[in-house]
Order: C-alpha cells, then sequence, then structure tokens
C-alpha cells in the first residue's frame, strides 16, 4: 500500500492520553486539534494542541462518546486522521469505520479486525481457530441462566462471568457454587448492559492464584507482527490494574518467545493491524491461556516503551501511513526493567471512593529514570464526570530491584494537595516483601489490603479524621524550624545540608497536606 502524509491528527480523548499522543505528533510535525467537554474547557491538552474544539456537556455520552460530532470537528478543523487513545470510542469498530467511511485514517485496528477481536466471544472463537491455548468455558454468549449451569457444570466451579462486550473489570463475577450462578448471571448481565450497552455474557474456568501476562504487539499493512516483550499486570484491585511492570520476573526467554509466537498468529489470522495487546493468565507451571485482547493502545504502553526504546505512537502513526515496520522480531531487545502506578484521586481508606474537587498543591517527581503522564495541575479541578486517573508515574532502572527502589524515591517527592490519591498504597505494595520477591498474582493485592485492614492501626497506617488546626500550626512551625536549622549549618543555597534531619519541601509539603486532609 502506499504511504500517505497524516498532516493533522484530531486526539479523540482527553487528559494524559491526549497529551502523550499529541507530544508525538509535535515530534513528527504533524499538526493536532484537541477537542473537550465543559469540564475540561481548562484541561492542559486544550491548550498543548495547535487547534481545540468544544464537543459538547461534561457527560461522556454527550460528547467524548459522540462519533458524529467528532467526525463533525475533523471535518471543520481539516484533520486528516484520529488517534482515539483509550477508553471512550476506542475500541467501537462502528467509530472506526465511520471514520474510514468519512475519508479520514483510523489510527488503529480494521473495523473488521477490531469486531473480531474486541468482542471476548469472538476473540475467544478465534483464538481456537488460531490454536491458541485457552481457559475452557463457553466460545459464545449466554442465552440464560440454565445455559450458565450447564456449562458451569460440564468444566466445574469455581467459574467467572465475564462481559463479552468489555472490560475493565465491569460485568465481571467469581461464581463457587451453583447456587450463586443465577443471581451472579443476572448482576453481571445487568452491569454489562449499563457499562456496555450489551448485557452479553460469557463463562470461563476460574483459574486459582494465576499471574495475569500480557503481549504487545504492533503490526502493519505488509503481513509483519512484532511482539515487543511482555507485561505483567496481576496487582489488580476487582480486576482492575494498578501496578503493571515490563519485563515479568517469572517470563524467561522461551516462555516469552512462545507467548508472542501464539499473540502474533492470532493477530495475523484476524488481519489485524497496528497496535494490540493480548492477555494471558499464567499458571503455577508456566501453562498460559488466552484471556482476551485489547484493539487499541494500552494505558500501560510506557513500561513497553521504557524498556524496548521504541515510540509506540509514532509506530502506530507511521503503521497507519502505510508505512512497513522499521525493525525485524530479532531486532527487538528487552533492557532494564520499568514499573508504572495509576495515581488516581480516590481514597483507599474510604472503599476507594473517587475523590474529585481542586488539587490546591502540586510537586512531581523527576530525577534520573523518572517518567510522568500527567494531564493535571496546580489549581486543576478535577471532575467526577471521568476515570479519576491523574497520572501515570514511570521508573526504569537496570534492575526489578532498582527499580523498585527508584519509585519508592519518586513517590516521596510526588505531593499531590486538596484531594485524596492512592499515592500512600504504592508505597505499601512496593515496601511489601511479597512484592518485593515477585511472589504476586491477580488476588495479592486484595490478600495486602485485607491485611492492612485486620492490623492494629498503628501497623496498617495512620487512622483518617480530621486533624485539629493547632496541631497544622504546631506542624508547621516544626518544619520551618528544621529547615532553619539546617540551613544554619552551612549548607550551599539549593542543596541538602549534611544533617541527617534536613526535611525536603517535598516532604514538608506532603506531610502538612496529608495532616490537613
Amino acid at each position: 500500500m502506499p504511504v500517505s502524509h497524516i498532516k493533522k491528527v484530531l486526539v479523540a480523548n482527553r487528559g494524559e492520553i491526549a497529551l502523550r499522543v499529541m507530544r508525538t505528533c509535535r515530534e513528527m510535525g504533524i499538526a493536532t486539534v484537541a477537542v473537550y467537554s465543559d469540564a475540561d474547557r481548562a484541561a492542559l491538552h486544550v491548550g498543548y494542541a495547535d487547534e481545540a474544539y468544544r464537543l459538547g456537556p461534561s457527560p461522556a455520552t454527550e460528547s467524548y462518546l459522540r462519533g458524529d460530532l467528532l467526525l463533525e470537528i475533523a471535518r471543520r478543523s481539516g484533520a486528516d486522521a484520529i488517534h482515539p487513545g483509550y477508553g471512550f470510542l476506542s475500541e467501537k469498530a462502528e467509530f472506526a469505520q465511520a471514520c474510514v467511511d468519512a475519508g479520514i485514517v483510523f489510527i488503529g485496528p480494521p473495523a473488521s479486525a477490531m469486531a473480531t477481536l474486541g468482542s471476548k466471544t469472538r476473540a475467544r472463537q478465534a483464538a481456537d481457530a488460531a490454536g491458541m491455548p485457552r481457559v475452557p468455558g463457553s466460545v459464545k454468549g449466554l442465552r440464560d441462566t440454565a445455559e450458565a449451569l450447564e456449562v458451569a457444570s460440564s468444566i466445574g466451579y469455581p467459574v467467572m462471568l465475564k462481559a463479552a462486550a468489555g472490560g475493565g473489570g465491569k460485568g465481571m463475577r467469581a461464581v463457587h457454587y451453583a447456587e450463586e450462578l443465577a443471581s451472579a448471571f443476572a448482576a453481571a448481565s445487568s452491569e454489562a448492559e449499563r457499562s456496555f450497552g450489551s448485557g452479553e455474557v460469557y463463562l470461563e474456568k476460574l483459574i486459582e492464584r494465576p499471574r495475569h501476562i500480557e503481549i504487545q504487539l504492533i503490526a502493519d499493512m505488509h503481513g509483519h507482527c512484532l511482539y515487543l516483550g511482555e507485561r505483567e499486570c496481576s496487582v489488580q484491585r476487582r480486576h482492575q490494574k494498578v501496578i503493571e511492570e515490563a519485563p515479568s520476573a517469572v517470563v524467561g526467554a522461551e516462555l516469552r518467545r512462545r507467548m508472542g509466537a501464539a499473540a502474533a498468529r492470532l493477530a495475523l489470522s484476524a488481519g489485524y493491524v497496528n497496535a494490540g495487546t493480548v492477555e494471558f493468565l499464567v499458571d503455577a507451571e508456566e501453562n498460559f491461556y488466552f484471556l482476551e485482547m485489547n484493539t487499541r493502545l494500552q494505558v500501560e504502553h510506557p513500561v513497553t516503551e521504557l524498556i524496548t526504546g521504541l515510540d509506540l505512537v509514532r509506530m502506530q502513526i507511521e503503521v497507519a501511513m502505510g508505512a512497513p515496520l522499521r525493525l525485524a522480531q530479532e531486532d527487538v531487545t528487552l533492557r532494564g526493567h520499568a514499573i508504572e502506578c495509576r495515581i488516581y484521586a480516590e481514597d483507599p481508606e474510604n472503599n476507594f471512593l473517587p475523590s474529585p474537587g481542586r488539587i490546591t498543591r502540586l510537586l512531581q517527581p523527576s530525577g534520573p529514570g523518572i517518567r510522568e503522564d500527567c494531564g493535571v495541575y496546580a489549581g486543576w479541578e478535577v471532575p467526577l464526570d471521568y476515570d479519576p486517573m491523574l497520572s501515570k508515574l514511570v521508573a526504569y532502572a537496570e534492575t526489578r530491584e532498582a527499580a523498585i527502589d527508584r519509585m519508592l524515591r519518586a513517590l516521596e517527592e510526588y505531593v499531590i494537595g486538596g484531594i485524596k490519591t492512592n499515592l500512600g498504597l504504592f508505597r505499601t505494595i512496593l515496601d511489601d516483601a511479597e512484592f518485593r520477591a515477585a511472589r504476586i498474582d491477580t488476588g495479592y493485592l486484595e490478600r495486602l489490603l485485607a491485611r492492612r485492614e485486620a492490623a492494629p492501626t498503628g501497623e496498617a497506617g495512620a487512622a483518617t479524621g480530621a486533624v485539629p488546626e493547632e496541631i497544622v500550626a504546631i506542624a508547621a512551625a516544626v518544619l520551618v524550624a528544621a529547615r532553619r536549622s539546617g540551613a544554619r549549618s552551612g549548607s550551599a543555597a539549593g542543596t541538602a545540608p549534611a544533617s541527617s534531619n534536613w526535611i525536603s519541601n517535598w516532604a514538608s509539603a506532603g506531610r502538612l497536606e496529608g495532616l490537613r486532609s
């Protein structure tokens, strides 16, 4: 296919991923178009883009999910391509096809491949046809509870009900006994209908304590498909990823080759083009089972970029222009270790409820091996209308142990004031002996949280609650006095004094903000 040049990209998304895509476009000399809802009028991606257009009111159903409005703005702005980011319309085959029909390049897979592999049930059928090992269970959506009972009886309990049309933990229910199946089926189907517009669910065997490991793919229009190593995504809460890392501590060269080859075979069999991720469950004996395919760029793609030295968004755009991949499989090398923490505006001490509001203070980490994909700033009002992710903090080092220590240092520097965040949770995880030893599986975090809940307050962490203003004032005075004392010790301006009692600006701000919140 002849290479066509993309001159202007409309990014059909918001927040950090919109900025991430725009930065690569700027490096490539490609103009960018931002879209925004009323809640995002002052968002960073709006100011960064070359042009910005209002979509509509704050609810996603009236803005970011309106494919017709996105196409109209693309036409008005003269954008010749659309990058969907992730979430919203990124895995909607109908939107991908509508872009093509409008003469606009969709920077993602063809609608036909998305329809085949984006649906969990059709993807399982494709996996069977491609000879992929998969978890036993139904290959089609279940008609009713009776069929669910029949399938569960044939494969044995425990089983897992899953939404056919989506992911992110929505429409999923674990069932350990036949008596629980009817109510679980109704609940999973109802949640799937609300979340994805389809109540179709399927059923598979529940594998006990598996690891969740995924393979990053990139395929061009010329029949070439590369696998770019794996990502370990086992640290999850309610089936939603919390920490991702690459490479996995338990995947050796041979297992990586087998999983990568199987993933690439599936993609090529469906005519897949562009970036995509095949997810697997891996048991203690290193048997791997096909789980699903995400037909888009993943939230956790930065860890793959850091260990491979590749820009996945650039590769996406080049592939969308018809260019062949510049690498062969043997050219792909993995170096070092990367860990990503998803920073959310949520309260881990209050059942992880979202914490919208104004960010009153923001001190961001930096230094060797630290990358932050961020979509917020001090003064930004975090809306309640969307996913509460604020940023993705990534640490890279030569080894996993060094990457963990580097991430802990970055978390100590990170201060977000005015709202609740999950920063403290990451410190707990990274300090945990089981995590540091890589003894993790998809149930690890739930067990860790249960241990914290059962521990006395002094062991599990400071109890939540309001702190009197006089204590805040006393703490402030102590911290200021400590800094002045350090300054009198003869340290040069702008450097830390030799005293072991020196307290950084980041630590000071964080402690004070912690007392206020």
